[in-house]
């Protein structure tokens, strides 16, 4: 069985700071197999204990930038995995920017915590990694972190991509073709997007190129919870003809079943 788990879904420090949702990523199950952890920003760890996922069966985590509500709880996510290293395991994925030193930057995973894992991979875009049965895509995504990556995972029986934070590009578009289940950071409604992110426009046209059996928004800022994801999922629906879910913190999906998911949470 596998199992789409959304351990927060704040798209901002406003939102995240105001408590209003948590940002402690994206887990994904694929049977007794394997676990894996996207963006472990802050709450990472309670959230996942609060949502019964233990963290020491995490087989890899992934980061697609080093932005602190995608990165802020790895080395934690590390230490829970490894046992604060009395066990070497583990695979961490992500961007240079997160995982090696740079320029004018310094990675944020630590020396320390970089030795009590197996491998730690840095993935340039379009970069392929396979992990036994898993075969693991860099999404060419263009962020303000200029080494951003997405993540296309090909899962025995389903596809799921995850492009983290991105614009639109033909680049994107291309590379998502084939996506069963297409989750996408939304942080604002209607036609408001700013900088190097979607709104609900630009994922309808996403969406509608791709066609995946199931689309999943999240990442919300507070504009976007102003105008109630909910509302606006209906409308991505609606234009797309793709059943499309707005996520809340604790949703579980199962990325084969796509009628199937439960949210235990209520409003905002």
């Amino acid at each position: 069985m596998a199992q789409i788990i959304f351990l927060g879904t704040a798209g901002s420090a406003a939102v995240a700071s105001k408590n209003i949702r948590s940002s402690g990523g994206i887990i994904l199950r694929i049977d007794d197999a394997f676990q894996f952890h996207l963006d472990p920003g802050p709450g990472a760890l309670p959230k996942a204990h609060e949502y019964g996922i233990n963290p020491h069966n995490t087989t890899a985590v992934l980061v697609s930038h080093n932005h602190i509500n995608h990165c802020n709880d790895l080395n934690l996510v590390i230490e829970a995995m490894t046992h604060s290293g009395l066990e070497r395991r583990g695979v961490i994925l992500g961007s240079k920017s997160t995982l090696q030193p740079g320029e004018n930057s310094h990675p944020f995973i630590t020396r320390y915590h970089h030795n009590l894992v197996e491998r730690v991979i840095p993935m340039e875009k379009n970069h392929k990694v396979a992990l036994e049965s898993v075969e693991i895509h860099a999404l060419p995504v263009e962020h303000t972190d200029q080494t951003a990556i997405g993540f296309k995972l090909f899962c025995p029986g389903f596809v799921v991509s995850y492009p983290g934070d991105t614009s639109l590009t033909p680049q994107l578009t291309e590379s998502l073709v084939g996506t069963d289940v297409l989750i996408l950071n939304v942080p604002y409604p209607g036609k408001r997007a700013q900088g190097s992110n979607l709104d609900s426009d630009t994922a309808i046209k996403l969406i509608n190129q791709i066609k995946p059996r199931l689309a999943v928004i999240t990442h919300f800022g507070l504009e976007m919870l102003k105008a109630d994801p909910m509302h606006e999922a209906r409308l991505i629906q609606q234009a797309t003809g793709v059943q499309t879910i707005a996520a809340s913190d604790g949703l579980t999906i199962s990325p084969t079943g796509y009628g199937n998911y439960h949210s235990p949470v209520k409003g905002f």
